[in-house]
């Protein structure tokens, strides 16, 4: 089948386009872009309105599959993010089993391209070998069965030395690090960041220092091996200045954040208890500002959601005794562009390249452009629709998100992945060729 998208506003973070065009995809590529491009035997899509973006990547996925199926699984979860505009996401290895051997890297890969929404799954691989942080997993034989990183994402890796020969191991396989940055020892299981919040609310706190002195350890490693890191879920402003003083030394170093560090602060717990706990914990004001500069003058280099999906009763437990995490890929481009873009803070093409072309670049992916002989896999949105997130709509198991109720700007209409249509916004609908 041929799907022509008429009269879409391009948006190109590689800059080669610009303006209203036609795409015509055929056999999973783009075959042709132009004006008043006809095909009779396509299906035609009308974008009049709407912006068609390279596919957007999340490279920070929870689809707890296998072994947590009853928070998600790979089918809810790949639904979820078609609905969210994801044409592929890279999912974490803290499952159960950890996703430390090439046969689960292999399960997950073939459930999600037999079961799947359409989004690609590439599955990221456990650094070290049940999370356990003492003995490396066999790099070589997890990239062979399909993954596309490495990271004991949720655990951070303390024996400094393990991360070293890691970086130097994982150089020569040609995979990825990425590394969830919190000092265990100084966060325990706390709750909430280590401040004003966690003082009123009688509680012990995780400093943000935690999470910084790894960040500084990791880039130093960075520094002296030469081989690339790359900084999970970034939240803090000093966290964001070693990261802008390392890359301006030359350091490969990357690093990412989450809607809610660049919108929302440690306040929120105030207000919605659990729902508001995530790892790192969200941050004062100060914080958030500076995560947002960090976006702006490009320090950090993708928006990832840490989509992090978990029952109703788990969120209902007392806020020090629920688990950490909420739900993201369904509310992520809507609050990034409502955060972002219509602040004027950041162009659409910055927004894009955050949410897809660096993510993919990083992961190694062929993905997060347009052009002619491009995979055909494509956002299209409504970057001015006006709606209210309502977790009931949720394709997710998930509902745990503290943006219930929130009326953001900006609406995922189509998703395509190799030409194919995977997710129709309800109203939306294509003609069919005659």
């Amino acid at each position: 089948m041929k799907l022509l998208i008429k009269q879409g506003t391009v948006v190109d973070p590689t800059g080669g386009l610009k303006g209203k065009m036609d795409f015509l995809l055929e056999d999973g590529r783009i075959k042709c872009i132009g004006s008043e491009l006809y095909e009779p035997r396509a299906q035609v899509l009308n974008a009049e309105g709407c912006c068609v973006a390279p596919g957007l990547v999340d490279m920070h996925v929870h689809l707890r599959d296998p072994g947590f199926t009853d928070k998600e699984d790979i089918i809810t979860g790949t639904a979820a993010a078609a609905r969210g505009g994801f044409t592929s996401i890279a999912c974490m290895a803290n499952t159960r089993p950890v996703a430390d051997s090439p046969e689960i890297i292999q399960y997950i890969r073939d459930k999600a391209h037999r079961q799947g929404s359409g989004t690609l799954v590439w599955p990221v691989a456990a650094l070290s070998v049940g999370e356990k942080g003492q003995e490396m997993t066999d790099f070589r034989a997890l990239k062979e069965a399909g993954a596309v990183a490495l990271s004991d994402d949720g655990v951070p890796v303390m024996n400094a030395n393990l991360m070293r020969d890691a970086l130097l191991k994982a150089a020569r396989a040609g995979l990825p690090i990425l590394c969830h940055e919190e000092d265990r020892d100084m966060v325990q299981n706390y709750a909430v960041h280590e401040g004003r919040v966690s003082r009123q609310l009688g509680i012990h706190g995780r400093p943000a220092i935690a999470e910084e002195i790894m960040i500084m350890r990791d880039a130093m490693l960075a520094e002296e091996t030469g081989q690339p890191v790359h900084i999970c879920h970034i939240s803090t402003e000093k966290g964001v200045a070693i990261v802008r003083r390392y890359k301006k030394r030359g350091v490969k170093i990357t690093c990412e954040t989450c809607p809610q560090y660049f919108t929302l602060t440690h306040e929120q717990v105030l207000l919605q208890g659990s729902l508001a706990r995530v790892n790192p914990p969200l941050r004062p004001t100060r914080d958030r500002d500076a995560i947002l500069e960090g976006l702006v003058d490009g320090t950090i280099d993708c928006i990832v959601t840490d989509h992090a999906p978990h029952t109703a009763s788990e969120k209902a437990l007392p806020l020090t005794e629920a688990p950490s995490g909420m739900v993201g890929l369904e509310t992520s481009l809507a609050l990034s562009l409502t955060r972002l873009y219509h602040t004027g803070l950041m162009s659409l093409e910055q927004v894009i390249q955050r949410m897809s072309t660096n993510p993919a670049k990083l992961l190694g992916l062929s993905k997060g452009w347009i052009g002619i002989g491009a995979d055909a896999d494509l956002t299209i949105f409504d970057p001015n629709e006006s709606w209210v997130i309502d977790p009931v709509q949720f394709r997710s198991k998930g509902r745990n998100t503290p943006f219930a109720g929130t009326r953001v700007k900006g609406r995922v209409k189509y998703t395509i992945v190799g030409g194919r249509i995977i997710f129709a916004d309800e109203g939306e609908r294509c003609s069919m060729p005659m």
